[in-house]
């Protein structure tokens, strides 16, 4: 007990420096800002008009659409052309598909892979094996506490010793929500044995969101949220910082997490669940790994903000 209430002071002195910092920023940007109503020192701020904006928009709201360019990487609407070419423009390739669905029956809308025996013997197929486990944080079936400890607990007790026991073993993990709470109930060994695998580069920790969010219809307030959480555990209780990401289960890809995982510092990323008729025809065109580029935001080839290298399970 005595234990928790230092970490649940620990976690109020965190959260009391995080908000002084929100409130230096707030009011390094001028109170209420031009053009808005002030709210009492809290933001976003409402203009006269009855649109709610971040403070660092007052500004430029007032300015008029042609408003002054932000932080480099602030992302923006582009306003004309963007700069950045592409040899794929999804918009584009949107408008050649039926998106038909064939009825296959569940996973069962790819098309028959066919070879030859022989076509690989002078050629050696190389096939990656990735050891994971996906957990749903969400509750799909059960609860949150349901999975961990009916599942989620025993997944990463049994890791520990089944990484420990040979140096050529790897596993990854994604969810923090969960490796957090698996956390709270270790004991000393198990947390030592946990940092011994994850600096050895055993145990690697991929994306380190608090989830592994929807990417269809979640706010990117809430994406980076929930990256932010992730992020910071990670930093305080493990010192390490993600470097890719992993997004196997998602209905759909954003690019705007694939923008915040780059500007988060993740160099790579996978993707699984594109749409059928999407997937077929990167397959088709042999595209299926890219350099994600968003066709919006400020373009810095040399920072690379918007430029992901990236890999979609076939």
């Amino acid at each position: 007990l005595h234990q928790r209430l230092k970490q649940l002071e620990q976690l109020l002195e965190d959260n009391h420096q995080m908000i002084g910092h929100l409130r230096d920023s707030v009011q390094a940007l001028g109170g209420s800002g031009p053009g808005g109503t002030d709210s009492g020192g809290l933001y976003p701020w409402r203009l006269t008009n009855g649109t709610w904006v971040l403070p660092q928009m007052v500004a430029w709201a007032a300015q008029g659409p042609a408003g002054p360019a932000g932080p480099a990487e602030e992302c923006r609407e582009p306003r004309g052309d963007s700069p950045a070419k592409a040899d794929v423009k999804m918009m584009d390739v949107y408008e050649l598909l039926p998106f038909d669905n064939p009825d296959g029956g569940a996973w069962k809308q790819g098309f028959d892979i066919t070879y030859e025996d022989a076509a690989w013997e002078s050629t050696p197929l190389q096939i990656y094996v990735v050891p994971h486990s996906h957990n749903d944080p969400a509750g799909w079936i059960k609860t949150f506490e349901g999975y961990f400890v009916e599942q989620t607990k025993r997944i990463l007790d049994n890791a520990m010793v089944k990484l420990a026991e040979d140096s050529r073993r790897r596993f990854i993990w994604a969810e923090v929500s969960y490796l957090a709470k698996w956390w709270e109930g270790a004991d000393a060994a198990q947390r030592a044995t946990a940092k011994r695998l994850i600096d050895g580069g055993q145990l690697e920790i991929v994306t380190g969101g608090w989830v592994m969010p929807d990417e269809a219809n979640v706010h990117v307030w809430a994406m980076l949220d929930q990256m932010l959480e992730g992020h910071q555990w990670l930093e305080r209780h493990l010192g390490v910082r993600p470097r890719s990401g992993w997004a196997i289960d998602p209905f759909g890809h954003s690019p705007t997490n694939a923008y915040l995982l780059r500007a988060a510092g993740i160099q790579n990323m996978l993707i699984q669940r594109t749409h059928y008729s999407v997937k077929k025809h990167l397959a088709h065109e042999r595209s299926l790994e890219f350099h994600w580029r968003q066709s919006w935001g400020e373009w810095q080839p040399d920072a690379g903000v918007n430029l992901h290298h990236c890999h979609t399970m076939p």
